[in-house]
């Protein structure tokens, strides 16, 4: 890592964490985690500097909570309120749009940051009226039925919001396919809309971040975004004017390829560089 990089973090406002591939590997199924060599050490380090951290998952197959208790049965110090999944953001979105009512695409696990948030969470096949979103998210459990229901609130006037819009994620066994990129991908050729995305690489995602974290919209520049996934995390982060910390233990292996708004300021085959950098 460059010194003026290692600088920037030494100096950061806070940092957000990609979960999987990043600090931490799970299996397909959203199971347990394993740390990532050094991951714990690391957070532990911000614990003991009083630097504010989040970790936000591009998954919605658990609460919020429940990911965080998975990783503190993995050994990081991760609070409840510590942790995020696009679902967190979109209830921030869709709160603040004024919108009520939601036809959810997803589990429990999906739908349990709208649900506290106050909002009316309607079921995948539910019959319903006066649908204004529909959302889609970790849904593995998607019928049919499901399909033609939200169909019919999309042509109803519905917007599509979405978790996620990419077709892979990181797990110890390989590549797992993002349930939502497929979902999606039928909604819109049916329907002609396209999903607006509401978790990562999205603004309204780095700024429910930053919310957590108590920090102002404009500390983003002295935050980093430590991840795996280029078209994620390093998107986000760059766009924003944060410092990109790319993982090669996730599914980004290089950046040479990678176009100017997905490359990394730094690319670490592990996280040593970035925890010798805050000590």
């Amino acid at each position: 890592m460059k010194p003026e990089i290692a600088a920037r973090a030494s100096d950061a406002a806070g940092f957000v964490f990609d979960m999987d591939g990043t600090i931490a590997l799970g299996d397909r199924d959203s199971g347990g985690h394993k740390a990532l060599p050094h991951a714990i050490e690391l957070l532990e380090t911000l614990k003991r500097r009083g630097t504010p951290f989040v970790v936000f998952t591009n998954g919605t197959a658990k609460p919020p909570a429940a990911y965080a208790a998975s990783l503190r049965k993995a050994g990081f110090p991760v609070e409840d309120r510590q942790m995020l999944t696009p679902s967190s953001s979109a209830a921030d979105w869709l709160v603040r749009g004024g919108i009520e009512r939601v036809r959810v695409l997803g589990n429990e696990g999906c739908a349990a940051p709208l649900v506290e948030a106050g909002l009316d969470v309607v079921a995948p096949g539910a019959e319903a009226e006066g649908v204004e979103a529909v959302y889609t998210g970790w849904f593995r459990e998607f019928t049919f039925p499901d399909l033609e229901a939200s169909c019919q609130s999309l042509w109803d006037g519905a917007r599509l919001v979405t978790a996620s819009h990419v077709p892979f994620f990181a797990t110890a066994n390989g590549r797992g396919i993002g349930s939502s990129y497929a979902i999606n991908a039928m909604l819109t050729a049916m329907t002609g809309k396209r999903p607006r995305v509401l978790g990562k690489p999205s603004r309204t995602a780095l700024d429910t971040a930053l919310g957590v974290m108590g920090l102002p919209k404009r500390a983003v520049k002295q935050i980093v975004v430590v991840g795996d996934d280029p078209a994620l995390e390093m998107r986000m982060a760059n766009s924003a004017g944060a410092l990109s910390i790319g993982m090669a233990t996730g599914i980004m292996a290089g950046d040479a390829e990678l176009p100017e708004r997905d490359r990394p300021a730094a690319l670490l085959s592990d996280l040593s560089p970035l925890l010798e950098a805050l000590a």
